[in-house]
């Protein structure tokens, strides 16, 4: 089976459970959402692709930072959004596994992560100020740091977080952070997720787009 596994606590403790069953015989090749996650992979004995090596992935395991009841997802708390995306577009199937804290009525509270390039990075910093003023949300755009200095992606870009507080029409806002030149991917995930596994102090539910009627 090719997995794409995820960044982030709750997917690293799902790479480290699956390096569990490698080690007794299951066969799988991961491809990693981000360079920690590839040496984490590596480290507890699963054998990792690139996905160039494993374009068409069976299955992608990932976290969130927030999930509302239709499957959207905040992601990107990690800084891997951009990779994170593309592998879970790369597979047939996306699962996200969240604890309770996470399921939310409407995404927002969290910080919406924009992964962005450096050039001209005030003059993007400006178009999302004025794509969010045009669809009326408010909230400041803060660079993320590490160290007290600019947090530096995989990719060489630098993440963004804008903290709106809430987001009423996550569809809408995707659409204008993704026609922004500088813009190189957001943290809103919308359409992907084929299915949440949810756990809480009452157990573990799942949650589907298309839920069977009770």
């Amino acid at each position: 089976m090719r997995l794409g596994l995820g960044t982030g606590r709750t997917a690293e403790q799902f790479v480290r459970l699956l390096g569990l069953r490698v080690r007794e015989g299951l066969q799988v090749v991961g491809v990693a959402t981000s360079e920690r996650t590839a040496a984490l992979a590596a480290l507890v004995g699963i054998p990792v692709a690139t996905l160039d090596d494993e374009p068409v992935l069976d299955l992608a395991v990932d976290g969130a930072d927030e999930i509302d009841g239709r499957l959207r997802l905040i992601k990107g708390g990690g800084g891997a959004l951009l990779r994170e995306k593309i592998v879970a577009n790369a597979a047939s199937r996306f699962l996200v596994i969240v604890d309770d804290a996470k399921f939310v009525d409407q995404l927002g509270a969290f910080p919406l992560p924009v992964e962005a390039v450096p050039f001209g990075l005030a003059a993007t910093i400006r178009a999302i100020e004025d794509a969010l003023g045009a669809l009326r949300l408010e909230g400041a755009i803060i660079v993320r740091q590490r160290d007290g200095q600019p947090y530096v992606t995989d990719n060489g870009n630098r993440i963004l977080d804008l903290k709106l507080g809430r987001i009423a029409e996550p569809e809408r806002l995707a659409t204008a952070l993704a026609d922004i030149p500088g813009v190189v991917e957001h943290g809103l995930f919308i359409g992907m997720a084929s299915a949440a596994i949810i756990a809480g102090a009452g157990g573990v539910r799942r949650l589907s787009p298309n839920p069977p009627p009770s």
